[in-house]
């Protein structure tokens, strides 16, 4: 292609972009989310070039074999509504359960919730890196670590008892069985 050839594109292909995008960008939603949330928060050097791949892969996935101008502005225009459409439906309480996970406890009272590490892929490790971070020196410190929607882990400190509506959204399904 050369020259107005890379600027424009017939309605045909137009559909084309659309329905790529939106296919890739849900192919890579239900990974990211099979994945786990943790994956997100604390990348390492090999996540980084693995999301840098992915990122190309959904590009050029989205923008067929080959992209002009009108193709990438398409593909980003359906990626950027579908964005938008996804927050909306994430407000709907069904649909924010499938789109993200609930916070879920990983230590509660200065004990590790086995079951909830295992099942958020959180290993002990990780947990105690972001306890130091968080300044706590001893396990009984911590009133409870939670691992929020966004992948990074966020620590109560033990004392004056949280406030029941900022724990209203936790997911305790089995953070019971704990170990010192």
């Amino acid at each position: 292609m050369t020259g107005w050839d890379q600027l424009i594109t017939d309605p045909a292909t137009a559909l084309h972009v659309a329905v790529a995008t939106v296919g890739i960008s849900l192919a890579l939603l239900v990974l990211v989310r099979v994945s786990g949330q943790r994956g997100l928060a604390a990348m390492s050097g090999t996540d980084v070039a693995c999301v840098i791949a992915l990122g190309a892969v959904v590009g050029r996935t989205a923008l067929l074999e080959v992209p002009t101008l009108v193709t990438g502005v398409i593909a980003l225009t359906v990626l950027f509504g579908m964005q938008r459409l996804l927050a909306v439906l994430g407000r709907i309480p069904a649909w924010g359960r499938v789109l993200s996970r609930r916070p879920t406890v990983l230590m509660r009272d200065g004990r590790l919730c086995d079951d909830a590490l295992r099942r958020s892929r959180v290993s002990e490790n990780d947990l105690r890196q972001q306890l130091r971070l968080a300044g706590i020196s001893h396990r009984e410190q911590v009133r409870l670590a939670v691992l929020e929607r966004t992948g990074q882990i966020s620590v109560l400190r033990s004392g004056a008892e949280p406030e029941r509506w900022l724990l209203s959204d936790l997911d305790d399904s089995g953070s019971r069985t704990p170990h010192g």
